[in-house]
């Protein structure tokens, strides 16, 4: 399923791909990714030869019906990988004990730093706890990789993606094995996270914000209510000026007694 999903989104979007040699042919290897929209689990492994392993929620592969059943179908075909993600500790474990797994037996494992999409194309804090600690408790290299326009191919929210040709950078392998055994040390789990992100942003080129996205998400939502309530209250304050204007105009035009 793989190669017939993957053949497909190659022959209709034809993506670009820069540093395609710094993929090792064989053994484990951590690919860490900026995330720019839903269809990126999807394009990266398309150009591969080898399969990815990402994470996903379990909700894509338990819902009932027909549709479930496809879509738990569609997710197994590209490589994802069901995690229970209730309670936000138990899905960073489970999180963790998945992409360690995965390295364990010589595969890639794919994984999105910033642990969410970008709300606004650019580039946030990564979350030290999933990329890093699997890197230090596996050895295994750390490879960055910048998706780009992928999120104007699948804009959030949108159902139909539009024919954009996107592109795919991917670096040079990192090597955190002078880190090995300290997982435990919050100190190097920034600082591996940081050298990655640092490299994400030198291959894709974004922006980079020094907050963790699903915090710019919640100020997003937050500025976008508050902005809705204060359109709200200045057409209620339209509508009551005009009224007024309205009654004051019936009683001029009043005629006197």
């Amino acid at each position: 399923m793989k190669l017939s999903i993957g053949g497909s989104l190659k022959l209709a979007f034809r993506p670009w791909v820069e540093g395609l040699e710094n993929i090792p042919a064989e053994g484990p290897a951590i690919l860490a990714s900026n995330h720019l929209s839903f269809s990126d689990s999807f394009f990266l492994p398309a150009v591969l030869d080898r399969k990815v392993t990402f994470i996903a929620k379990q909700e894509y592969f338990t819902s009932p019906g027909v549709k479930g059943k496809l879509t738990a179908a569609f997710f197994k075909g590209v490589g994802q990988l069901p995690v229970d993600r209730s309670g936000a500790r138990g899905a960073g474990e489970a999180a963790i004990k998945s992409g360690i797994e995965v390295l364990e037996r010589g595969e890639l494992f794919g994984i999105y730093p910033e642990g969410t999409r970008s709300p606004d194309g650019r580039l946030y804090r990564g979350k030290p706890g999933g990329l890093a600690r699997v890197a230090l408790a596996t050895g295994a290299p750390v490879i960055p990789v910048a998706m780009i326009d992928t999120e104007k191919v699948q804009p959030p929210g949108k159902v139909l993606p539009k024919m954009i040709r996107p592109g795919i950078r991917i670096g040079k392998p990192l090597d955190f094995s002078r880190y090995h055994g300290m997982d435990g040390d919050r100190f190097i789990l920034r600082s591996v996270t940081d050298e990655v992100m640092y490299e994400i942003m030198k291959l894709s080129g974004q922006e980079y914000v020094d907050i963790y996205a699903t915090a710019a998400k919640r100020q997003i939502a937050e500025e976008a209510k508050q902005k809705a309530e204060e359109e709200k209250a200045a057409k209620a304050a339209g509508l009551d000026k005009a009224d007024s204007a309205e009654k004051t105009e019936k009683t001029e035009d009043k005629p006197e007694a």
